[in-house]
């Protein structure tokens, strides 16, 4: 097991691990939280070489990917950088990519009854305003989970807050900061339930947070 005690706070600088192999050949991974070698909770970066391809595979537990660079595909289409994938329980598919792409990828933690197919090209998707002067894309929500992107202009403050079941972050661009520390592009930042924090940005960032989902004591 990797990372599954969620009654701590856990920060990865994903752009200073080493990348490690995967069961296909020019199919490698950061692992962030994974609760088996090749099954269980996992979230990773995960980067596919040009030409490369994986198995045809299950998701017993449902797949949520969020695509960061290049165009990851399938036998359903293409997906180029931004798009939003959740692929539910029981679905299958043989992904691959023609000219390479990074994701950050979320395996086996659907809720039971969240069997929603979304895709969503988020670079062609309207922003709402948010609190302050941030702004909002949602992107998914089932009971108490809720998943989108929040873009955070230069200068901006929030008021602190607590995350009732936990906040995920994953940041797209620039640097998310709070009274803890900075994180810069493709930190992943993962808080436990009730956790509280005062967050702000230097510089124009976009975040992807997923909040309410870790586990309740």
């Amino acid at each position: 097991m990797l990372n599954m005690n969620f009654d701590k706070r856990l920060v990865i600088h994903t752009t200073e691990k080493d990348w490690l192999p995967s069961p296909m050949q020019g199919v490698s991974r950061i692992p962030l939280e994974r609760e088996a070698a090749e099954s269980g909770r996992t979230t990773s970066v995960v980067r596919y070489d040009v030409d490369s391809k994986f198995s045809e595979h299950f998701h017993p537990g449902g797949e949520e990917i969020f695509v960061l660079a290049g165009t990851f595909s399938d036998e359903n289409g293409d997906y180029p950088a931004g798009t939003y994938i959740r692929n539910p329980p029981g679905s299958n598919h043989a992904p691959f990519s023609k000219e390479g792409c990074l994701l950050y990828v979320k395996l086996n933690q659907f809720s039971k009854g969240d069997n929603a197919q979304i895709i969503i090209n988020t670079t062609k998707t309207a922003w709402h305003q948010g609190i302050g002067n941030l702004q909002v894309m949602p992107l998914h929500n089932f009971q108490h989970e809720n998943i989108a992107l929040v873009k955070w202009p230069a200068n901006e403050k929030f008021q602190p807050h607590r995350h009732f079941g936990g906040e995920e972050i994953f940041v797209l661009s620039g640097t998310f900061q709070d009274e803890f520390g900075a994180y810069p592009k493709y930190s992943w930042i993962r808080s436990p339930h009730l956790s509280q924090h005062f967050p702000f940005t230097e510089e124009e960032t976009i975040i992807l947070v997923k909040t309410g989902h870790l586990p309740i004591d």
